[in-house]
């Protein structure tokens, strides 16, 4: 089973904390996987939110992974050995800057949004991630000055993307534990999670730790499908505003 490959205790320069903790080790197809599992969820949440006004619990229950997961997905990427040096943040950023700005338009069509607009859909949030991640790189190896790009972006692009600050927090704090396992890498990570709990407004975003837990005891045969998450965010996104045309014409009424 191929896994990923961690950095070096010391490639951040950031202590782990007192305790040592296990190595979060999850095979590519693992997190193919759970990755699939968030479209998924992502999917059905959605088609709740947008066509069925919330009436179904069990699919906003279970959308409230969805985000972690992603979230997690991206981490483990970017921790891969040398992603800096082979250029994937820079391929990652750009990727989501496009599909991004592809699927603001159905996102603020469909409504439900503050200000009509705000807050930008989550691949700016995966966005904010991949900047601050790559930020904090430069400076534990030698360029202090990057701390302070690091915390401008996650302070001011926390404050324009879904799930706010706490979903940045959590894509930090888990390629920090990727990195360099340790208690307050955890800390950081569970603290995340309560915070979403309460933009969230219930604890299912805490069930993605069992989730996690039980993909590194797998190692499905899954290929990775580079393209497939960006392409679909927008595409569903259309898909659900176009369906939404004539069941408006037939009188249905949508809350949002």
């Amino acid at each position: 089973m191929r896994q990923i490959k961690v950095w070096q205790p010391s490639s951040l320069g950031m202590s782990g904390g007192a305790g040592r903790l296990p190595r979060l080790r999850l095979a590519d197809g693992a997190l193919e996987a759970l990755k699939w599992l968030a479209l998924l969820l992502m999917t059905g949440d959605h088609v709740n939110k947008y066509l069925f006004n919330e009436t179904l619990p069990l699919l906003f229950e279970a959308g409230r992974l969805a985000m972690p997961l992603f979230v997690v997905v991206l981490a483990c990427n970017l921790a891969r050995p040398g992603a800096g040096e082979k250029g994937a943040y820079r391929r990652t950023a750009l990727r989501l800057v496009l599909f991004g700005a592809l699927a603001t338009p159905p996102f603020v069509a469909l409504g439900g949004l503050l200000k009509g607009w705000y807050p930008l859909n989550i691949l700016f949030t995966l966005l904010v991630i991949t900047l601050a991640t790559a930020a904090c790189e430069r400076a534990a190896t030698g360029r202090p000055f990057y701390w302070s790009v690091a915390a401008a972006v996650v302070v001011l692009g926390g404050a324009f993307v879904e799930f706010w600050w706490p979903a940045v927090l959590l894509g930090l704090s888990v390629g920090w534990y990727v990195r360099r396992p340790g208690m307050r890498a955890a800390a950081c990570i569970l603290l995340s999670l309560a915070a979403l709990c309460q933009i969230n407004g219930n604890a299912w975003a805490f069930a993605v730790l069992p989730l996690v837990l039980a993909a590194t005891q797998i190692g499905p045969a899954l290929p990775r499908w580079r393209w497939l998450f960006y392409t679909y965010y927008p595409l569903h996104l259309l898909a659900l505003w176009l369906i939404r045309i004539p069941m408006a014409k037939a009188g249905y009424l949508f809350l949002i």
